[in-house]
Order: structure tokens, then sequence, then C-alpha cells
């Protein structure tokens, strides 16, 4: 039976896509000479066409070196040079040399697709081919090329004069002769030719360097020989590949000058190969926003410059600007003359014209943006045109400007005290070296001017619906700065922008965004959906200079009037100190340190149209790869896996598949970021059935095949919607009701939800109509408006926290203190008195000993009155609250009984959820306005009628021993289980901010969620990022910069501490990873034992990441395992297998019951073991295992699911009853006394992880009945 063909593998591009020579043709150059020495008559101008194009590969298939037999489907679609067939029909033109005679005849080629052989003269030659009576300098512009997908191609374009001769001319590679010995120049007379190159990759600087390295060889040699330099050229290009991204440069010899290519920082982010202080040095900062404001507003934008190379450089600048932003419309920087109809397009665009054009432009068409860079000057083509373009909001823009003027935009200023270099390569070096560290702080001055204008977006997102609330955000912003952001918000850069907020991508954006949050920021103190200035930001509004610059009119084209900047605050302040919602730093030069970078040297070319010497090429790339890998540390994964990736596309190259696999695999396990998946894929997909067969032999590559290849990928539901919020139309049962405030951003737990639903449909049926949905959300959006502009005098704002916000005020009212309003925080109750504003203290919640609702009689007029009674006070605080007084009633009695929970509990979220019950509580009773408001209000009475209801006392033991409670689950519709819990201490690692040295806890959620705390404050450092999509079963900090963590679906994944991301994935597990086992610390290098539910342990070097040794453990199911003494200690469910650390069996006890948890303490010898279902702890001696073991009953429990030790104790987490009511328990047993020292009362469900905090505290994780985590003191 035939076999079948495998299929054909298209490798990624090099550096090179096409190359072009393109000049006048033959017939435009005779008489030009003539014409040019006329006097009086213009230089003429030629008709510009393509005169050759050279495509890769230059290797002929018969040439081949390679030694895959499966080489003929490597590689592209065979490809030469193109030449013009036009000459063909004068065949008695073609004399010349014997050389001449074994040319190949012109063929015709395939050429990319996306480039368009018919515009590229035009382009090549924007201002036209003119015949010059002198040699002019040489000149380089750069292009960009879009196809119909939205594809772009690079360019760049080297422009040299040639005089043209009486007796031959160059033409088409060719030579027209007729008596080469005898050649006489026509005096004066010159004529333009252009080298183009085409590259997928924004190359601009590097391959400028390219051509002027060939154009020093190009004026050299003879006509004749232009072509062969060309492609000799272009076929080194071609065999150059594009660097990972990441921080490996490549370098590469071009004689006589060092090129370096640039690798983009991450996958996502752009290459910058060009100076982005470009546009500084043309436009001051206040008209550099107004052009990045025309593109944040998508205008129809046209660059003018008499330097055609400026025009592609600084929008390319601009457009990096703007990133993580993407501009989505036509983008052609280059426009020639015969194209200036382009900017008659009536949707948005940003194109580029020469100089000359300008005054042409503007009349002609309406509506455009004018930008001219010699002057830099903005205005719009039309005095009399509706273009309106906003200021960018005010403090970001001051903040912009300042940060750009502490910017150092000259080098000259820089190595003013430097030697000079007599060495090119060297000056360029340091060329290259400063303009890194200025590209970076401009950058991260774009970024933040981006995150100040964008960062409160997502105040106002719902991610589980992908709800935008606009018309919200709209009203929080300045009234001066409401006319930009509606502009912004219509656009389809703002659009892509927000798709990528709500699912939760971590780009520069995010990660800039998360390490500028405030402390309050980070702290959960506030309930969702209740926005409310804190005391620190009202007192930072009134004191803060811009404020009232806030409120200033928007500016319109075409006067473009530059931003008036109020007093500045000195320089070296915070921008923090001037208002908390703003970001960033106020420092002239931007907080930026240059991330280290490498270079790696990629070896000579010497002839690169000869096939051995590509060979050759290729096995010195690959020699010189694998001495580099050789001679990194440990600590260089990140160096490690570029060369990986490079050494696996040259094995690729060389129809090395399997060598290739074996490095991709490798990449796979130090990187998956820059893992070619599908590049794996049709690798695969183009081998033979034997070579397939070879490649499933070898383990790694079959397992690797497995999961990239073979596997069944989750189907992406690509659901990038992005819906914005409109109020309901239609009546709603619960269910709808539920997604319906979700949708809102008024409250998100669902179990608040359906108490709110109660509330609203007493004495109703069990639906609501839109009406009172829209009620409901007025109601509740009024009363936030309302909060907001609750403004305290500073002496009352002197007896408040920082942090605590006016949620609720009174109308005014007669109290015993005076007359005046009620106010309520998180925190107290105050009176703020009229008259002269004044400050009256009512009682904290803590305080609270009675609260009634009673009435006095006024005039025979029964006035109801609410009467708080306290305990550091003997008299009673009455207040005449009339129609306010029931509402207020509940609202105190609900926040007194959640202050006293969350001290009895140690849990702050009792507190915030009682403030989101007394919010509801609010807007119920606004929305309905009727007698049954305040008996439908009383259903959010949660906490008042849980202290009533079921008064649980804490047990003292639990209150001493319990520090603090956190709730990984907060902001989300409901709680979840916590499946893992590991405590990392904190280290400075040099490398690393000071803020990476924290101590963090890990906290494994449900299908693949992890959340991190910072453990010294408990305040979330990183909100849920995902390792997969499974149940997590187990964690380990295996270096000081990596954490392991192990997944049902059999992976591992290691986690960054510091950049909290994974970035590498083991897969050598075939069934889910249950255990990890850290090797002891005198162990060097560390090993990881990764333990999986079939038996297979296999034991990992931490420092290679590659399997040491491999083993089977004998019995039904492997659940956990520990190290101890050398040996390793495997529980199978019915018995515990004691093995080497290579597999050998040593011995076995058998236990009675199944058990999947125990521990080892090595001081007395003794194994600890837990039994499912069972109510006791067992201990056996280790000195002989055959002997019954010790019973310790447990107490009142029922299940047992965790347990580990600490100190001289053995902490037990389980579930048993109290008070007739199923809790998480946990034991804490002496390990000497084998006697329960203390039995906690830990959580409302089953404690389903432990782990310790440097002996010092114990943290317990509970089920998804209560899905949070308690910190307890250890004695």
């Amino acid at each position: 039976m035939a076999e079948p063909a495998p299929g054909h593998l298209s490798l990624p591009s090099g550096l090179l896509e096409l190359c072009a020579l393109l000049g006048a043709s033959r017939d435009s150059l005779r008489g030009a000479g003539q014409v040019a020495q006329k006097k009086g008559m213009e230089n003429p101008s030629l008709g510009p066409e393509v005169l050759s194009v050279f495509v890769p590969p230059f290797i002929n298939k018969g040439e081949s070196y390679m030694p895959s037999s499966n080489y003929d489907t490597l590689g592209k679609t065979r490809r030469r040079s193109f030449r013009k067939k036009r000459d063909r029909s004068k065949p008695e033109h073609w004399t010349g040399s014997p050389g001449d005679l074994n040319m190949p005849e012109p063929e015709d080629i395939s050429v990319p697709n996306d480039v368009d052989l018919l515009a590229l003269p035009q382009l090549c030659f924007p201002g036209g081919v003119c015949v010059s009576p002198e040699p002019k300098e040489d000149c380089i512009h750069f292009l960009v090329l879009t196809d119909v997908c939205g594809n772009r191609t690079y360019g760049v374009v080297a422009q040299y004069y040639r005089p043209v001769h009486d007796e031959y001319c160059f033409y088409n590679g060719k030579t027209h002769w007729e008596s080469s010995r005898q050649t006489v120049s026509t005096a004066g007379c010159y004529v333009p030719f252009a080298v183009c190159v085409i590259s997928r990759y924004p190359y601009y600087n590097a391959l400028k360097d390219c051509l002027s390295c060939l154009l020093t060889h190009l004026k050299l040699c003879k006509d004749f020989e232009v072509d062969d330099h060309i492609k000799e050229f272009a076929a080194k290009l071609s065999l150059i590949p594009s660097p990972p991204p990441g921080p490996l440069h490549l370098i590469f010899n071009m004689k006589p000058l060092q090129i370096v290519f640039p690798s983009r920082v991450d996958p996502e982010s752009p290459i910058i190969d060009l100076d982005l202080h470009l546009p500084l040095l043309c436009f001051t900062p206040e008209k550099v926003l107004q052009v990045l404001t025309c593109m944040l507003t998508e205008q129809r934008m046209v660059f003018f410059s008499s330097d055609w190379a400026l025009l592609t450089l600084v929008a390319e600048c601009f457009l990096i600007y703007l990133y993580p932003l993407h501009w989505q419309h036509t983008f052609v920087p280059i426009l020639s003359g015969q194209m200036l109809d382009f900017v008659m397009a009536p949707t948005s665009f940003l194109m580029g014209c020469h100089l000359d054009h300008f005054e042409e432009v503007s009349k002609e068409a309406d509506g455009l943006i004018l930008i001219n860079i010699d002057s830099g000057s903005v205005t719009c083509s039309k005095p009399s045109g509706d273009v309106n373009i906003p200021d960018v909001p005010l403090l970001a823009a001051q903040m912009f400007i300042q940060r750009v003027q502490g910017l150092q935009l000259h080098q000259d200023l820089d190595r003013a005290h430097q030697s000079t270099s007599t060495d090119v390569n060297e000056a360029q070096a340091r060329r290259r070296a400063w303009q890194q560290k200025l590209n970076g702080q401009i950058q991260q001055v774009t970024l933040q001017l981006l995150v100040s204008i964008f960062r409160e977006v997502k105040n106002h997102l719902n991610y589980e619906h992908r709800v935008f609330h606009s018309e919200e955000f709209l009203k929080t912003r300045a009234p001066g700065d409401q006319q930009f952001y509606k502009q912004v918000l219509d656009t389809y850069m703002f659009h892509s922008f927000l798709k990528a907020r709500l699912s939760r991508r971590m780009d520069a954006f995010a990660h800039l965004e998360l390490s500028m949050q405030s402390e309050e920021e980070r702290i959960n103190g506030m309930p969702a959906g209740s926005r409310r200035p804190t005391v620190q930001k009202m007192a930072l509004r009134k004191s803060s200079p811009l404020h009232a610059a806030h409120r200033r009119m928007v500016v319109s084209m075409p006067n473009l009037q530059d931003i008036t900047i109020p007093e500045l605050p000195p320089r070296n302040s915070s921008l923090r100190s001037v208002s908390p919602s703003s970001c960033g730093s106020v420092s002239t030069v931007p907080n930026f340190s240059t991330k280290s970078t490498y270079t790696f040297k990629i070896p000579e070319i010497h002839f690169p149209l000869v096939a051995q010497c590509v060979h050759i090429y290729y096995t010195d790339f690959v020699e010189l790869l694998t001495k580099a890998m050789s001679l990194l540390g440990p600590d260089h994964s990140v160096l490690l896996a570029r060369y990986f990736y490079l050494r696996g596309l040259i094995h690729l190259t060389q129809g090395k598949l399997l060598s290739a696999l074996l490095d991709f695999q490798s990449l796979y396990k130090t990187d998956i970021r820059i893992f070619p998946a599908d590049l794996v894929k049709r690798t695969v997909a183009s081998m033979s059935a034997p070579e397939r067969a070879q490649t499933e032999r070898t383990p790694e590559l079959k397992r690797l095949i497995h999961e990239v290849v073979d596997k069944p990928g989750e189907v992406a539901k690509s659901d990038d919607h992005v819906k914005k919020f409109e109020l309901p139309r239609k009546h709603m049962q619960l269910e709808d009701f539920v997604k319906h405030v979700q949708e809102s951003g008024l409250v998100k737990d669902t179990s608040t939800i359906h108490c709110l639903f109660e509330a609203l449909t007493v004495e109703h049926q069990k639906q609501i109509n839109p009406e009172t949905f829209r009620d409901l959300y007025n109601c509740w959006k009024e009363t936030e408006a309302e909060a907001q502009e609750v403004s305290l005098p500073a002496a009352v704002m002197g007896h408040l926290d920082k942090n605590e916000c006016v949620y609720k005020l009174s109308s005014s009212v007669k109290t015993t203190c005076g007359v005046g309003k009620i106010a309520m925080t998180q925190k107290r109750l105050f009176l703020l008195t009229e008259g002269r504003p004044g400050y009256v203290e009512i009682s904290t919640f803590r305080n609270i000993e009675e609260v009634k609702n009673t009435t006095v009689v006024f005039l025979l007029l029964r006035i109801p009155t609410l009467k708080i009674k306290t305990v550091s006070r003997r008299e009673v605080f009455e207040a005449n609250l009339k129609t306010e007084c029931d509402l207020w009633y509940l609202m105190v009695k609900e926040m007194w009984a959640g202050k006293k929970l969350a001290d009895d509990h140690k849990d702050p979220q009792y507190i915030q959820q009682a403030l989101t019950n007394v919010l509801l509580m609010d807007a119920v009773v606004g929305t309905l306005q009727s007698s049954s408001a305040i008996q439908a209000a009383s259903k959010l009475s949660y906490f008042d009628k849980m202290k009533n209801e079921m008064p649980m006392a804490v047990p003292t033991t639990t209150l001493e021993t319990l520090k603090h409670k956190i709730n990984p689950s907060a902001g989300e519709t409901q709680p979840q289980a916590i499946d893992v819990l590991l405590y990392t201490p904190g280290h400075l690692d040099p490398a690393e901010k000071i803020a990476d040295a924290r101590p963090k806890l890990w906290c494994a959620l449900s299908e693949g969620k992890v959340v991190v705390f910072d453990a010294s404050s408990w305040t979330i450092l990183q909100h849920c990022f995902k390792v997969g999509a499974s149940k997590l079963n187990c964690m380990v900090m295996a270096e000081q910069n990596q954490v392991w963590i192990g997944s049902e679906d059999s992976v591992i994944y290691i986690i960054n501490i510091h950049s909290m991301s994974c970035n590498k994935q083991l897969t050598d597990h075939r069934a889910s990873v249950v255990d990890l086992v850290m090797s002891d610390g005198e162990m060097a290098p560390s090993e990881v034992y990764s333990c999986s539910r079939d038996g297979t342990v296999l034991a990992w070097n931490v420092s290679t990441l590659r399997v040491t040794s491999r083993f089977q453990v004998p019995g039904r199911a492997l659940t956990s395992a520990r190290l101890h003494q050398g040996h390793l200690w495997c529980c199978t469910g019915d018995s515990i297998v004691v093995v080497t650390p290579n597999g050998f069996f040593r011995q076995e006890l058998k236990l009675q019951e199944p058990s999947s948890i125990f521990q080892l303490i090595s001081e007395q010898e003794q194994l600890w073991a837990a039994c499912s279902g069972c109510s006791e702890v067992l201990i056996w001696s280790l000195r002989d295992l055959d002997q019954p073991p010790e019973r310790i009953p447990l107490q009142d429990c029922v299940e047992v699911s965790c347990m580990i030790r600490v100190k001289k104790q053995i902490w037990v987490g389980g579930r048993g009853p109290s008070q007739g009511q199923p809790k998480g328990k946990i034991y804490v047993i002496d390990a000497e006394r084998k006697t329960v020292d203390k039995e906690l009362l830990a959580h409302a469900d089953l404690v389903t992880t432990l782990c310790s905090a440097e002996d010092r505290y114990v943290l317990s994780g509970s089920g998804r009945g209560e899905g949070k985590i308690a910190i307890w003191k250890i004695e």
C-alpha cells in the first residue's frame, strides 16, 4: 500500500521577504543625457519600474545538501530572481562577455501576496525619477505595506545615483554592449536607482545599516555586476532568522558595520528599531498630546515633511506611543504625487505626504488634521470644518508634559565627558545603548499617560458578563474632560482596549496599572458597587491646585491652543500627593530601569549562493548556539529558551526534524510563551511515516506530540464581545434578575441578590417589572452621586480615619446633641452639626450596646425617634428622624451586627457585606416608596437576624488563636473552594523591585485560578490568574523565584514569583499530579519529586528542568508523598510504600482503612496518618511498623482532610458538628504528649488545606460553602 505523502512545511520567514532593484526603463533613459545637458531645460522626470526582484530561497533543489529524505517538503515554494522579459524579442542586442552566455534565462517568480510590484515603483520614488546634472547624496526612506487582511510588511528603500553612459546603459541586470572598451560617460547626467528590502519585521535602523553597507559595494562595481551584488546581499538577509521575543538580540557582520537586530520585549509587544524621541524633537509636548488625541479619536490625519524618511519614522513613533492600544485603520505613511487622491477617503486614516503638497491637500480635502513635521504645527484643512479635537484630560496632560521635559533627548549632553571612540562599531554600540535607555523612558512616559487616562475604566467593568458602563464612567469624569472621553469611547481602538481589559490580559498597561495601585485600592475594604470618596480623597481634592482647573472649556480645531498649565507642584513630588486617583510619579526623569539584554553573534556567511557554504553556515550556527548554551548558568533559563528556539529553527531549515522537535520540547518546558505551537504542528504533519514512528519512540517527543498535536484542544469559544449596559425591558424572574443586577454593577454576590429579589417582591408575585428595576438602579446611582458630592470640613475630617467613607447622610434632624445630619461610615455614626459645622461622635459600631426605635410626644404628635445606647457613655443619644427613623433603625442594627460578627470571627468581610446590605435597604425604600417598603428592606437584615436567631458565640480558644480572615473570592459572584495554599517568604532579588521582596500567600481556587496575597499585610497582590482549566492539587516553592503547581490535568505549571506569570510547563506525567516534594536542602542542585495518581514518580533537576529518574510505585492509586531520611514515603490509599529516590522498594505499611494524608516526625521517629471517614489519628513507630498504631481520638470529628506539622505540633483539618451544624474544624495535637491541645472552630465548611508561614502562623482554607482563609497564631 502506498505511503501517504507528507504535508508541505512552510518555514517561518527570515528577515527578507523580497529585495528589488528599481529605476528608470531603458527606453526612458534614451536621450535623457541630451535633454539634461540643454541649458534652461528642467531635469527630465522618468517613469520608474521594477528592474529586478530577488525572492528567497536562493539555493536550487538539486544543489541541496540536506541529509533528510523529506527536504522537498521543507522550505517555501520555489521562487527565483525575477527579471523582466521585454528584451527577449531583441536577442541581437545581447552581446557580451563569455560569462554572460551561461546566465540563465529570465523567468517568472512568485512574489509575496502582500507586495504589489505595480505600486512599488511609485513608493520607492515618491518624488519621481529625475535625471540630475550632478551626483546627489544617497538617501533612505521607509515604507509600510498593508494587505487586504490588514497584515503589514515593512520596506526600507535606498536611493543612489549612477551616471548614464552613451554606449551602454545599465538595465535589468544585463549590460547592453556595443564597444565595452571605448565607452565615454555623458558628462553631467546621473540617474537614480533604488534598492528596496521588504521584511515582515519593522527593522528600520538595522535594514538601513544593511543597505548602507550594500551601497558602498554598488558604487564600486560595474553595471553588469549590480544584480549579482544585490542577489548575494538578499541571500544573506534571507538566512538571518528573526530573534524570538525576549532579551536576546542578534548581531550580524555586514562589513564594515555590525548590524543589530533587536527582539521584541514579549510576544505581544512591537519590535522597536527606531528612535522614539524623533517626535519629541519635532513637536512640543503640547503638540504631541494633540497628535495623540487625534489618533485616540480616530481622525483623518496627514503628516507632512520635506524628508520622506521622517514621514514613516515619526508616524511609527506615534503608533508605538499608543501601545497597547492599536491603530486599526488605514496606515499609508508615504503617498507619492500620483496617490494624493487617497486623502479624499471618508474613513479614518493616517497618511503622509511631501511638504510640497501641503497647500494642495489643505484646499482640496475637507476635515483633515494636517501635521507639519518640519514646522511642528498641527492644523485643520479648513477653518470652517466641523472637526472638534478635545484636549487630553488636564491632570494626565500635565504629568506627561512635565515628564517629557525631564527627558534627556540629546546624546551630545550625555557623552560630553566620554572619550571619542576610534572604532565605528564601538561608537554605534554606545549610540544604541543610549537610544535603548531613552526609548525605554519614553515608552514608560507614554504608558503612564495612557494609564492616567484610562485606569478608572476598570471600575466600570463587569467581567462576568463583559459589560462596560460607559454612561456611569462618563459621569465620573471632570466636566472639561467629558468631550474627550465621549469621542474616545466610540472608537474601534477603545473597543479593542475594552476587550483586552475584560479578558484580563496582562499586557504592559495592566502591569503598570497594578504596580501603581495604592494601598487603599489593594485592600478589599470597599463593598462591590459602592463607590464613595474616602476622607483622604476629600482632603486631597480640597487641597489640589488642579481641582478647579478640571472645569475648563474644550478647545476646538483648527485653533489648537496649547494647554495652559496652572501652578505646578514641586517636580520631586509624588503624583499621589496631588490626587490619589491619578497615576504615577511626577519626577522629571521617569522611574525606569532598563532590563538586561544579551547579544548573540551570527556566524559569517561568505558565499550565500553556494549550497555548501550555506551548509557550513548552518552548522556553525548550531555549534555556536550549543556552545553558548553550555556556558549558561542555572539562573539563565530565559536566555536558554531563546537559544532552544533559534537552534530548533536552524535544525528545521537543515531538515533535521527530530533534532528540531527535541529543541522545541526543551523550549516547551523552559518558556512556553515563545513556544511555536503552530510550527510544531506543521512539522509533525509534514513528517513521513518512518520519521513519525522514529519520533514516537522518543518518550519526550511522544509526550510533546500528544500535548500539542494529537490532544483535542479545547475549542476556543472566542467570547470577546463587549456589551454596553442597558436597563431591562421585560419582566424578570429570579435568574434574569440576578444576571441584570450583576451586569448593572450594583452587587455581584448571588446570595445577596436573592435576598434583594425577596425584598422587592414582598406582597407581589415573584417577578420584577422593568420599571421597578429602573427605579432601583436610579436610586442607587443617585445616592452614589450624592455621596461623591459630600464635602466635610477639615475639622471634621480630622476625627475620621483616612480610609473612612460617608455612606449615608440623613436629613437635618433634632438630636440630644443639637441639630444636624447623622452620617454613617463603615466604622461609626457621627453628627454633622449645622450652623458652624462641627463633629459630634455618636458611637462606633463596636461600642453600641442597644438600639431602639421609639416615639416621643410633641404637641399631640408622636415623632419617631431613634435611641442609641453606647458602652462608654451613660447618656442615650436620641434623634427625631421622623419618616427616616425605621430605615435608620434597620441600618444601624445591621451595621452593629456586622461589626460584632467581624470582631468575633476576625473577618472584615462581615462589615463589608453589612455595608452592602445597608445600601440595598436604602435603595429598596427609595424604590418602593410604599407602606411595605420597610418590611421589604428588613429582608436584607441578614446579620441582624443571624445575631438574634442564632446567637453563636465563638469559642474562646478559637477567638484567642484566630488572628485574621481573608476572602480570596471577594468580588466573585459566589464563594469558591480553596484547594491549595502555599506561603513563600520574601527575598530581595537585586534584579527586581523592592515590592517583590514581600512574602506572598498563593491560593489555588477552582478551575486553575490562582490568587496571590501580600503576606505582610494580607492584601491582594495579584487578582485571579489562571494556569490551565482544571483543579490544582499541590504547590511547592522550588527555588527563590519559582513556584511549581501540580494540576488535575497532569501538567506541572511553573510560576515566576516576581512576575506572577506562568512561562514553563512540565508535561511528562500521564495522570493527575497529586503531590510535589522538595529534596533536602543539602542536595545541590535541588530536586523536586512529582507524583501522579497512576503511581508514577519523577525526580526533576530544578535548574535544568530535566527528569533525573523515573519509577513506578506499586499500589492502586498514589495520593501523597513525603521525603524522610533519604527515602520517599508514598501513600497509595490502602498502604504506605517506602522506596529509595531511584524507586527501589524498601518496605510497606498496610493500612486498615484507606488514607490519603500522613506526616513523618524525625525526632520521635513516628509516622502519623489519618484514614478517610475516621475520627482518629494513627501513630506508628518507624522502628517497628509491624506494631499496632497508637490512636488519638478527635472529638466531634466526622472527616479528616489535611494534616501538617508545625514545630512540635500536628495540625489536623477536617469537619465535624457544632451546635447541630457541620463546621470546619482544626485539631491541634501535641506531638510529644499525643494529646489534643486545642479544638478550633475554623470555618463554615470543610477545612480543605493547611499550610505554615515560617512556623509563626498556620493558614487554613475552606470549601466552597465559605471560601475563606483563616490565619492562626502558633504558640
